[in-house]
């Protein structure tokens, strides 16, 4: 049993390491680093409305239909990369497979963008 932990003792050692390298990188950028925050820096960054609104205010459909296009493609490329390392051994059969559930998702992009759906005005 003594030599299954001793296995498990760099681990353990590099885990040490890293949260301590994490934590020193942390603490030192809030004692070197000035804290002032201005106006810009608090302003609205990239979502469209202030960030300290009423909670209850009513977003715009297309926030909610970017973020499901990207959850959709994310999803496609998450299952590209499997795909891609067992390939000699899925043979014919998954690439085939492979190039269908591509083209099905290629048509259903090519919907979106004929429907103006990827369209911000």
């Amino acid at each position: 049993m003594d030599d299954l932990l001793r296995g498990y003792l760099p681990i353990l050692i590099f885990l040490g390491l890293a949260v301590a390298i994490a934590g020193i990188a942390v603490l030192a950028s809030y004692v070197i680093a000035q804290q002032r925050p201005d106006s810009e820096k608090l302003s609205a960054y990239e979502c469209g409305f202030e960030a300290f609104d009423d909670a209850r205010r009513q977003f715009d459909v297309r926030f909610y239909l970017v973020s499901i296009l990207f959850i959709i493609f994310d999803l496609e490329v998450a299952f590209l990369f499997p795909w891609a390392i067992s390939l000699g051994d899925v043979g014919v059969y998954g690439f085939w497979s492979m190039f269908i559930f591509l083209t099905v998702l290629t048509i259903g992009f090519i919907y979106e963008w004929r429907k103006g759906a990827l369209e911000w005005e």
